[in-house]
């Protein structure tokens, strides 16, 4: 099964990195963004707050995940993307990953700079850590933390995304850390399908996200990472630098955003997409709008 799924992650990188390079000449700034609904929220975020007349936007949305976004921008087939720091630690720079948000800010901050002389921007604001979550039901027997799950682990079924189940901060890790021994081997979906997966009870327990919107509309409950197993995961844009040179105004617009966005935001928003089936674009329209801060790029 390791093999397909690898057969199956090489052949969609291979293809989204050549769909990537094959773009017609760029019209403006080349926001991308992955292949899930925070990420298609956040690039349509960061394409209308800089987007004006003058300065277009070519949106390059569902990138098919982290390795993909960052050949793209090393490339200069795009400018910019929005990671996560825990993310581009161990799944990108390939360090072990540890909990101080500040220093593991400054740590990918100076090693993508170094590496591969890219620019980290501060941090949007919000820290979108992975969520073991579990059914209501379940969670109404008491259980509140990944160190209580082992007891019942070998009745439970879980799934994951496609990353998560080969990432160095995936499941591997977190089984050995608490150990956790499931009914079956991790069942390995699309990410948009693991709440749908969990409400039809098709599994008992996902590793979903911080800001997943779906998670108080379904009533469900996150387990307490109590032996602190996940590094932050704070949201921060990742830009070429030639991008900062073609458009000097783009780095100050940029940095109005930090600390902008909370993660009761991301969830408003990731749920008025999945949950209420609003388009992104509105409804990062309709979030702009509402906020005082919201200077396009000058």
């Amino acid at each position: 099964m390791g093999r397909l799924l690898m057969d199956r992650r090489t052949f969609l990188a291979a293809g989204a990195l050549a769909l990537a390079g094959c773009r017609p000449g760029r019209r403006g700034i080349a926001v991308a963004s992955k292949n899930f609904t925070e990420q298609l929220i956040l690039g349509e975020l960061l394409a209308q707050y800089l987007e004006k007349p003058t300065i277009p936007v070519d949106r390059r949305f569902y990138m098919a995940g982290t390795y993909i976004c960052h050949q793209a921008l090393l490339a200069n087939r795009i400018d910019m993307y929005v990671e996560y720091t825990g993310t581009a630690l161990t799944s990108v720079l390939k360090e072990k990953p540890f909990s101080d948000s500040a220093q593991v800010l400054a740590k990918v901050k100076n090693e993508y700079q170094r590496r591969f002389g890219l620019e980290v921007l501060p941090s949007l604001g919000f820290d979108n850590s992975f969520a073991m979550v579990m059914r209501g039901d379940l969670a109404r027997t008491g259980l509140r933390k990944l160190s209580e799950l082992a007891a019942i682990a070998p009745h439970l079924r879980m799934g994951v995304g496609y990353e998560f189940l080969e990432r160095p901060d995936g499941f591997k890790g977190l089984a050995a850390t608490y150990d956790l021994h499931f009914a079956e081997p991790p069942r390995v979906m699309d990410l948009g399908l693991l709440y749908r997966a969990l409400q039809s009870r098709q599994v008992d327990v996902v590793a979903g996200s911080n800001t997943d919107g779906l998670i108080a509309a379904l009533g469900l409950v996150v387990l307490e990472d109590d032996r602190h197993y996940f590094p932050p995961y704070e949201a921060v844009p990742i830009v070429h630098p030639a991008c900062f040179a073609k458009y000097p105004g783009v780095r100050d617009a940029l940095l109005q955003l930090a600390g902008k966005i909370s993660a009761e935001d991301m969830r408003r928003m990731n749920y008025a997409v999945d949950g209420e089936k609003k388009d992104a674009s509105a409804v990062v329209r309709e979030y702009l709008a509402s906020k005082n801060w919201f200077e396009p790029c000058g």
